[in-house]
């Protein structure tokens, strides 16, 4: 199975069935930059669910998801997949690739278990400053390569 490309809006996923819309969060609390802002015009309860997971501090880690139900069909998933919000002190960035793919290890039962596909930008490689040629092997890892259908939105 292969990843799909779309030119499109990640936020209305194409095709019919379950569907999960991932995306990365930071480990601080921050919601407010990026795809993020996309989801939140779209619904509200993603972020508003985030920041109680955030305030209770309940498995609030890196390596955690969060699925918010958006509509009958359609799961949110805030995944915690980048450490704070600016690079380090050594100028890396706060991607953290070994929380992506614990955390899309957890998307992958969670579509398995639902019948979801998996729709994205291109994760990570925005403000967490990761890159696709990294974040691409991982999906493939983790999703595709289990059988889990995975879409990718460049807007």
């Amino acid at each position: 199975m292969d990843i799909i490309y779309l030119k499109g809006d990640a936020t209305k996923p194409a095709g019919g069935g379950n569907k999960i819309i991932v995306h990365v969060c930071n480990d601080i609390g921050g919601w407010g930059k990026g795809f993020v802002l996309a989801i939140s015009k779209r619904w509200p309860e993603p972020a508003q669910q985030y920041r109680q997971w955030h305030k209770s501090q309940l498995s609030f880690t890196l390596g955690q998801v969060q699925f918010v139900p958006v509509e009958p069909d359609i799961w949110v998933a805030n995944m915690i997949g980048q450490h704070k919000v600016y690079k380090d002190e050594q100028g890396n960035p706060p991607i953290r690739y070994e929380a992506i793919r614990d955390c899309l290890q957890k998307v992958a039962g969670f579509a398995r278990e639902n019948g979801a596909t998996v729709h994205m930008p291109r994760i990570g490689c925005g403000l967490a400053g990761g890159t696709w040629d990294k974040i691409e092997p991982i999906i493939t890892n983790e999703l595709t390569d289990k059988g889990v259908g995975v879409t990718v939105y460049d807007f």
